[in-house]
């Protein structure tokens, strides 16, 4: 069982930073990897970077690349994504999600997570 807990959302002008955070509860913490997905208003939810167990491996959807970095530190049991740049397309609700399985191949499939945060809220203004 792994239990996951966003935070770190919140309104910001476009081209500021926001840092989210994900807690994650469970001993097996290290050895799953973690992703990132955000849903705006009226769309659906979409991939957005995901990060190997051991930080060995890292992905992102296009329309971050260069602006957002994901990162662990398995000893506090936490991911952090790190949104520098923000641009109001960035807005929405951004969930924290542990892969189904241990030693996994990281993915950009949401059904391949099987542990998910509340989510934490992001608005960016124009």
């Amino acid at each position: 069982q792994v239990q996951l807990v966003e935070s770190g959302g919140g309104l910001v002008q476009a081209g500021n930073s926001l840092r989210l955070s994900c807690a994650g509860s469970g001993r097996t913490f290290s050895r799953y990897n973690m992703g990132w997905f955000r849903q705006a208003p009226g769309k659906e939810r979409e991939f957005v970077t995901t990060i190997s167990w051991d930080s060995a491996r890292t992905d992102y959807v296009d329309s971050v690349k260069g602006r957002f970095t994901i990162s662990r530190d398995n000893a506090k049991n936490t991911v952090y994504l790190q949104m520098n740049s923000l641009r109001p397309e960035d807005t929405g609700v951004y969930y924290c999600a542990a892969h189904t399985r241990l030693w996994a191949a990281i993915s950009r499939a949401a059904n391949e997570y099987g542990y998910w945060g509340q989510g934490t809220q992001v608005i960016v203004s124009s």
